[in-house]
């Protein structure tokens, strides 16, 4: 049996809910999407915006440190994905 998922600490929630690549949105082309979840938003935001150790970051979300380190590499996958590929970048604020 698995053992039960704990909620992280979130401190930020975004804004908007979607990034789209603007030549496509200009052509008004379907776009692939990459969702990202808001532990994986709020791992960037602590870890690249903030400049925190992945120790305090992974404090901050009340997580372990491998935990933080998954959710981090994750969310940078998923972003270089959608930069490179030309993908929309879709912001999920429910937990996965």
């Amino acid at each position: 049996m698995s053992r039960p998922k704990s909620r992280c600490c979130i401190s930020c929630k975004p804004e908007c809910k979607c990034f789209i690549p603007t030549g496509l949105f200009r052509k008004k082309k379907k776009v692939a999407g990459v969702e990202l979840f808001i532990e994986e938003l709020e791992a960037l935001r602590l870890k690249d915006l903030e400049g925190l150790s992945q120790k305090e970051c992974a404090v901050k979300m009340k997580v372990s440190q491998p935990t933080f380190h998954r959710l981090l590499a994750q969310a940078r996958g998923k972003v270089a994905d959608a930069v490179i590929n030309g993908k929309s970048l879709e912001l999920n604020a429910n937990s996965h």
